[in-house]
């Protein structure tokens, strides 16, 4: 049963991100971008149904939950609270493809050096960044030298992500992997 040790906002209006004492589950990011994704995860599935939830995403020791427009936190925290406390540990994957896992071990199931070398600066200069806000990224793919990415937790719907993030990791990989490498997000 995780303890919730802070509550943060993010730079998504819509979205907060819970951080807690003791993980949720370990190494792997588990996305729902609708209740219908989370009817075999329990906490998910728990989250979304204290209503008004967009997505949730949770990895480690951290649960970002989006809200609807309309939706209060002064409402809506107190009742994401009860199932984030009642939650178990959790170490199995959220039903992704291997190819679509990211960080360390999608570098070490690629078997591109390109994708390699992308995971290692995400994992240095980008996923820590985002993650503190709430968020995360995976690739979803690299084929003819484009790199499609997928923001997750907070970063989903944050327009930023789709600005000046993505522009600032298409240029760090343009200038430290290939001239020619685009990144899109999906």
């Amino acid at each position: 049963m995780p303890k919730i040790a802070d509550i943060q906002e993010t730079p998504n209006p819509n979205a907060v991100k819970f951080i807690l004492k003791e993980p949720v589950s370990y190494g792997t990011s588990h996305s729902f971008k609708q209740a219908a994704d989370a009817t075999d995860d329990i906490l998910a599935k728990s989250l979304f149904d204290v209503g008004d939830v967009v997505s949730v995403f949770y990895m480690d020791k951290m649960i970002t939950v989006e809200k609807t427009d309309d939706a209060d936190w002064d409402e809506m925290l107190p009742a994401l609270a009860v199932p984030i406390r009642a939650a178990d540990s959790v170490s199995g994957g959220n039903g992704n493809n291997a190819k679509e896992i990211g960080g360390s071990i999608g570098a070490a199931l690629s078997d591109d050096p390109q994708v390699r070398e992308i995971e290692a600066i995400l994992d240095d200069r980008i996923r820590p960044y985002l993650a503190s806000d709430g968020g995360w990224l995976e690739i979803v793919g690299f084929e003819n030298k484009t790199l499609k990415i997928r923001y997750e937790g907070a970063c989903g719907s944050c327009p930023s992500s789709l600005t000046g993030t993505l522009m600032a990791i298409e240029n760090m990989i343009r200038d430290e992997i290939d001239p020619e490498i685009e990144v899109i997000a999906v």
